[in-house]
């Protein structure tokens, strides 16, 4: 691992592309601490303090604490995420969208650019209601939130928020351009472990303070090393299926006669599914919190409560909804199968062509079953735990897979990169066995 590491000073790009991915990500940190015009970031931070439970605490893990302070990038990336739940539907429903899906790059490059055009929309809308929002909001002692409510504050919330938004999904964009790894859910990522230290200073002192015992704190440990061990195993399962190329006699010469695999993994999807299911609660959870004077909000969001049943029932149902989709998305059984045909490849025992397209559909929909049972269990049977345990959601299975999938796809994209330039990866140490 150590040698691996030592490989990377040996690639000048990918040393450019950890760079500028860690100063991109530096950014992120930064603008995070910068609050939004008209706003008492002390007075927030203590309103903050009290919702702790809340769906809240989680929109705030989400958005690297930027919504604690009203910052600049308090919305986060989640209305980007959300347009682009939104226009990947539509690629499945709407003509026009799903022709665009099929061209290729200029195709891929129209639905990025409704996809931006849909985020300014989103962020509009759910910036002026949190702008509205905050100006109902009042500290422990009665002190306004916002120092000079008004139209003048929510115009400038309104586009300070949505400015911001802007700028993390074009920052995004640029570090997987540019820099190493997918670059919205590094900014995630980023948020998330930015907050460790915070959460595991607050369960020290919840066990200081008798608060939480040290058994149910040795308890919460061990479970943690028990998802971490369970979430690296399935995120690297894979069924490998066989494929055979049949052997070609061209004079004295013999080509082909290859015996490859296909590898499926078993959570195609990875971490988009639990992202894309908090967004979609996220969104309407976080404007009832906002209004609790109006009429069946605060039973909406009591209901909404990260570890509640229907938060839960909602928040699994999403996660299983996702997997399918995305996995659709993802891996088409009959292009495979076309493109298998095309190069004289097939699966053992397996006719080509349609054949193979509809096992290859079969095997794909029990993986995508097993995967979206370890998605819907990781993520909610700790939040159930952690809740009746009052410690924070940074220890849930929502972030630890969100982290652990990042590191992890990350990793290898690195290893890829050492890899075609014949070093040594960080996965393995000693010389790969079939370089000579």
């Amino acid at each position: 691992m150590a040698y691996g590491f030592d490989n990377i000073g040996k690639v000048p790009e990918l040393q450019k592309r950890i760079l500028f991915t860690l100063a991109m990500l530096l950014v992120y940190r930064i603008g995070i601490h910068i609050p939004t015009p008209g706003i008492d970031s002390a007075i927030m931070a203590e309103w903050f303090e009290q919702q702790k439970g809340t769906l809240l605490a989680m929109f705030d893990m989400f958005s690297g604490g930027g919504l604690r302070g009203l910052s600049i990038f308090a919305l986060g990336i989640m209305p980007y995420i959300s347009a682009s739940i939104i226009v990947q539907l539509l690629g499945m429903v709407h003509p026009t969208f799903e022709q665009l899906q099929k061209e290729g790059a200029a195709g891929k490059h129209k639905l990025t650019q409704y996809t931006r055009y849909l985020t300014v929309v989103l962020c509009l809308i759910q910036s002026y209601f949190m702008a509205f929002g905050v100006e109902q909001m009042t500290g422990p002692g009665g002190e306004p939130v916002v120092l000079f409510p008004g139209w003048g504050f929510r115009l400038t919330a309104v586009i300070t928020m949505t400015t911001g938004t802007c700028f993390l999904m074009w920052l995004g964009e640029q570090i997987t351009e540019r820099g190493i790894g997918n670059g919205i859910s590094l900014i995630i990522f980023a948020g998330i472990v930015a907050s460790l230290p915070v959460a595991i200073y607050n369960t020290v002192r919840l066990t200081g303070s008798g608060e939480l015992s040290i058994f149910a704190l040795i308890f919460l440990v061990v479970f943690m090393l028990l998802v971490i061990a369970g979430i690296v195993f399935m995120e690297t399962a894979q069924r490998r299926i066989p494929i055979q190329y049949p052997k070609q006699i061209r004079g004295r010469r013999v080509y082909g006669g290859q015996s490859t695999h296909l590898p499926l993994k078993i959570n195609i999807s990875g971490v988009i599914p639990p992202i894309f299911a908090s967004s979609i609660i996220v969104f309407p959870a976080t404007i009832a919190q906002f209004f609790p004077n109006v009429y069946g909000m605060k039973a909406v969001a009591s209901a909404m409560n990260p570890g509640g049943i229907l938060y839960n029932v909602i928040y699994v149902i999403a996660i299983v909804f996702f997997t399918y989709f995305y996995t659709a998305v993802v891996f088409n059984p009959v292009d495979v199968s076309d493109n298998l045909k095309k190069h004289g490849g097939y699966v053992p025992g397996i006719r080509p062509g349609k054949t193979t397209a509809e096992y290859l559909d079969k095997v794909l929909s029990r993986l995508t079953f097993v995967g979206a049972i370890y998605l819907s269990v990781v993520c909610a049977l700790p939040m159930i735990l952690i809740g009746k345990m009052n410690v924070p959601f940074y220890f849930g299975g929502t972030s630890l897979l969100i982290v652990i999938g990042v590191a992890l796809d990350t990793m290898s994209q690195i290893e890829s990169h050492l890899i075609s330039r014949q070093y040594d990866g960080l996965l393995k140490t000693g010389r790969i066995k079939s370089r000579r």
